[in-house]
């Protein structure tokens, strides 16, 4: 019998958890806590943004309690590792989960992003393969082929983004400049060859929420969006449509979620830019991240 365990991780804008038997789902939660608000500029954790992800985690306890779970593995990414008070999320996780939650660090945070896109694939794309996760403080990028042969983490996201330059609603053309040259200033300080991808894979929650937008879903459905093959030029076009939007414009998209519409904009922003950057002319959408590396560690031999 495969063994229960759980998988959390703890980004700057969402939690997510996933309860298995792999390669069994038994359940997936995420919800939108915000953990990384303002910590850009105070390198501070919030005590509003903690109240919210300590509430989250009272919740996913009780669902590891209730599924029986024997392995647990909690890591947290970008806004911990730049916080100068994340002792006091590690302190509040470790009273409700009895776990240390593990701060990664960018490369590893870039090879579980990896692991669990590729080991997800239902069907085998042509290699090198460029795996990119924009998550709310960091962007990940992985090239490789069954494992990762370069990678990077790069300190821009969508609430990091979002906070930084586009502060009207809609953003006026020169926050969107600003905002598209932090993001070209940091590609092309980048290590990984975004040229030399055959093939891409894009995943969390800011590339799968264009997807199911772009695919004009009614609501945001995890099978239609996983494998979902889409044009680079059709990206590019959309995510300029999404700039002019404001955010009640957003709101009224039915996959929409609403804790993604203020940031989406500055998310959009990287993906249009790197796919640009790698030349492809389609992509692939996998419901796979770096939730899914995590679970996968846990029954690794």
């Amino acid at each position: 019998m495969a063994e229960r365990i759980a998988a959390i991780d703890c980004g700057t804008n969402s939690i997510k958890i996933l309860i298995g038997e792999l390669p069994h789902v038994l359940v997936r939660e995420s919800r939108m806590v915000r953990l990384g608000q303002g910590v850009d500029t105070t390198r501070l954790l919030r005590d509003d943004a903690l109240a919210r992800t300590f509430a989250a985690i009272d919740e996913y306890a009780a669902l590891v309690r209730e599924y029986d779970v024997t392995r647990l593995r909690f890591c947290a990414t970008s806004a911990t590792r730049d916080a100068h008070n994340a002792l006091v999320f590690t302190d509040g996780v470790r009273e409700r989960l009895g776990v240390t939650p593990e701060v990664l660090s960018g490369d590893e945070e870039a090879a579980l992003v990896f692991d669990g896109a590729v080991s997800h694939l239902r069907e085998p794309v042509e290699e090198p393969v460029l795996v990119v996760d924009i998550g709310g403080g960091s962007t990940e990028l992985v090239l490789g082929g069954d494992r990762p042969d370069t990678a990077v983490s790069m300190d821009i996201g969508s609430v990091r983004l979002h906070e930084r330059h586009l502060h009207d609603d809609p953003p006026t053309a020169a926050q969107v400049a600003a905002c598209l040259a932090d993001v070209d200033r940091h590609l092309e300080e980048s290590p990984v060859p975004l040229g030399d991808a055959r093939s891409v894979i894009g995943t969390s929650g800011t590339i799968k929420t264009l997807a199911a937008a772009m695919l004009d879903l009614p609501v945001y459905d995890r099978d239609a969006i996983d494998g979902a093959d889409l044009g680079s030029a059709e990206t590019a076009a959309y995510v300029e449509s999404l700039m002019a939007m404001t955010v009640a414009e957003r709101l009224s998209i039915p996959s929409m979620h609403p804790g993604r519409a203020d940031v989406i904009g500055a998310g959009a922003l990287i993906w249009a830019r790197v796919l640009g950057r790698s030349g492809v002319e389609r992509y692939r959408v996998s419901e796979a991240d770096i939730l899914y590396g995590i679970a996968t560690s846990l029954v690794a031999p």
